[in-house]
C-alpha cells in the first residue's frame, strides 16, 4: 500500500486545545495530541468520554468552539477541502450499499473522491487485495458476513490514499478470524507510513497495535504516552480481579478502606482492585470477604498493564 505520506519529521495531525459543548454540557475540553507519519495512535475512553465528538471535529463534521486541528499543514474545519482530502474516515457504523457488489461500492466511493477510469479501476483492485476480498469482488455486500463488511468499509476509506486514516472501533461485532485480519491490516498501514487514529473498546487491540495511547475521560485527555510510559504511572501497582457471589457492593466498600488499595471498580459481579503487592494483600481480601459473607468464586492477580492504567485513571472498565 502506498499513501500520501508526508516527508520530513512534521506531524501528520496536530490537535491543540479542542473544546466543544452541547446544550450546556462540555463534551470535549482542551484536548490536544499529535500523530506522526507511520504512527498508530489509540484514543481510549469510557462511553460518553468525548471520543466520538473529537473524531467528528478532526474529520471536519463538527466545528470546535475553541482550539484547532491541522492535518498535513492544512487547518481542518467544515469547509477545509485540502485537509479533508488527506483523511480516510471509517465510521463505526458500516457505510456500504448492501444491494451493490464489493467492486460497485468501491467504484461509487472512488468517484466521490474524484477518481476515474484506469486509475480508479487499478486502485479498486489494490484495495480489494489489501482487505482480502479480491475473490469476493463480484458478490453483493448483503451476502457478506459482518467481518467482511467491516473490511470493505475500511477499504472504502483507503481508496484515495489518505495521509491520516481514522478508524472508529473497526472490529465491533466481528468474528475472531475477521478481527485478526483487520488488526493485521492496521499493523501494515503503519509499516507503510500511514498515520492511524484508532479507537476501540478492546484493550488488547490497543496493547498490540498502538505506538502511543491517549486516555480521554469526561472530555479531557487525562494521560498520554507509550504503553510502557503509561504503565509506569502505576509504579508497583497490581490488579486483583474477583468474581463475587455475594454482596459485591459491600465488599467493594470494605476494600476501599484498606490502605494498600488505590482504587476499586465494580463491573457486574466482578470486583477490580488496583493495589500495592497484590499477592501479599489477597489473603486479607479473602478474610474481609469471609467476614462479610461475600463468596469469592475466583481471584486473579495480574501485573500492571494498559487496562490497569485505564481503570486507575477513569474509575471504570473500558467495556461496560
Amino acid at each position: 500500500m502506498t499513501s500520501t505520506v508526508l516527508t520530513g519529521t512534521a506531524d501528520v495531525l496536530t490537535v491543540t486545545g479542542l473544546r466543544k459543548g452541547f446544550d450546556g454540557r462540555i463534551a470535549v475540553d482542551d484536548v490536544g495530541f499529535h500523530i506522526a507519519p507511520g504512527e498508530t495512535y489509540g484514543l481510549l475512553g469510557p462511553n460518553g468520554a468525548g471520543k466520538t465528538t473529537t473524531l467528528r471535529i478532526l474529520c471536519g463534521l463538527l466545528a470546535p468552539e475553541a482550539g484547532s486541528a491541522v492535518i498535513g499543514g492544512f487547518p481542518m474545519n467544515r469547509f477545509a477541502r485540502e485537509a479533508k482530502a488527506l483523511v480516510g474516515y471509517v465510521p463505526q457504523e458500516v457505510a456500504l450499499y448492501p444491494d451493490l457488489t464489493a467492486r460497485e461500492n468501491l467504484r461509487f466511493f472512488g468517484r466521490l473522491y474524484r477518481l476515474r477510469g484506469a486509475t480508479l479501476a487499478r486502485r479498486i483492485d489494490e484495495v480489494l487485495e489489501l482487505v482480502g476480498l479480491a475473490d469476493r469482488a463480484g458478490e453483493k455486500v448483503e451476502t457478506f458476513s459482518g467481518g467482511m463488511r467491516r473490511r470493505l468499509n475500511i477499504g472504502a476509506g483507503l481508496l484515495h490514499r489518505p495521509t491520516l486514516l481514522v478508524l472508529d472501533e473497526p472490529t465491533v461485532g466481528v468474528d475472531p478470524q475477521s478481527r485478526h485480519a483487520i488488526m493485521e491490516s492496521v499493523h501494515s498501514f503503519g509499516a507503510a507510513g500511514l498515520a492511524v487514529l484508532y479507537t476501540t473498546h478492546y484493550m488488547e487491540e490497543a496493547e498490540r497495535l498502538c505506538d502511543r495511547v491517549g486516555i480521554i475521560d469526561h472530555g479531557r485527555l487525562v494521560a498520554e504516552g507509550t504503553r510502557r510510559e503509561l504503565v509506569a504511572r502505576l509504579g508497583e501497582r497490581d490488579r486483583i480481579t474477583l468474581t463475587v457471589d455475594g454482596d459485591v457492593a459491600a465488599l467493594a466498600a470494605a476494600c476501599r478502606e484498606l490502605s494498600e488499595v488505590d482504587s476499586v471498580d465494580v463491573a457486574g459481579g466482578e470486583l477490580h482492585l488496583i493495589v500495592r503487592d497484590g499477592r501479599r494483600l489477597l489473603p486479607t481480601v479473602f478474610d474481609v470477604a469471609e467476614r462479610l459473607r461475600s463468596g469469592i468464586r475466583s481471584a486473579e492477580v495480574t501485573e500492571p498493564d494498559l487496562e490497569a492504567v485505564f481503570l486507575h485513571l477513569t474509575g471504570t472498565a473500558l467495556r461496560e
